[in-house]
């Protein structure tokens, strides 16, 4: 596991859990992963998460959401912004994802939010990812 970009091992982690049918992953912890998952978990694309302290850095455990039929709510997820490219957008440009279906990711100096929440606060920032 690559540790230079540790935003798209975290999301590979999920991107191969819901691939795999896995109804549970764990993930490394850090405050930054802590509030994507709890982003994850109020636009209801995971059912839920729990913080497990390991006296090291502590690990993110997240119950992923499937469908009547055993299909994954996630059915994408696409990191934008990487250590190389950081992709920035103003306030007027933050883009919607699948006609609204799906949800961008973003930090802002207000912190991290979607991007629907970004618009309505009237700032730019960083696009993280896309989920839809």
């Amino acid at each position: 596991m690559s540790k230079t970009d540790p935003i798209a091992d975290y999301l590979t982690c999920i991107r191969n859990a819901t691939r795999a049918k896995h109804r549970k992953v764990d993930v490394p912890a850090s405050n930054l992963k802590r509030r994507l998952t709890e982003i994850l978990q109020e636009e209801a694309f995971i059912k839920n998460h729990v913080f497990i302290e390991d006296g090291k850095q502590g690990v993110i455990r997240i119950y992923l959401k499937y469908d009547e039929d055993n299909n994954s709510v996630i059915s994408g997820i696409k990191r934008v912004s990487t250590p190389g490219y950081r992709r920035y957008v103003g306030r007027t440009n933050i883009p919607r994802v699948y006609n609204n279906l799906g949800v961008s990711v973003m930090t802002t100096s207000q912190g991290v939010m979607t991007g629907q929440e970004a618009r309505k606060r009237g700032v730019g920032g960083e696009i993280m990812f896309y989920v839809w």
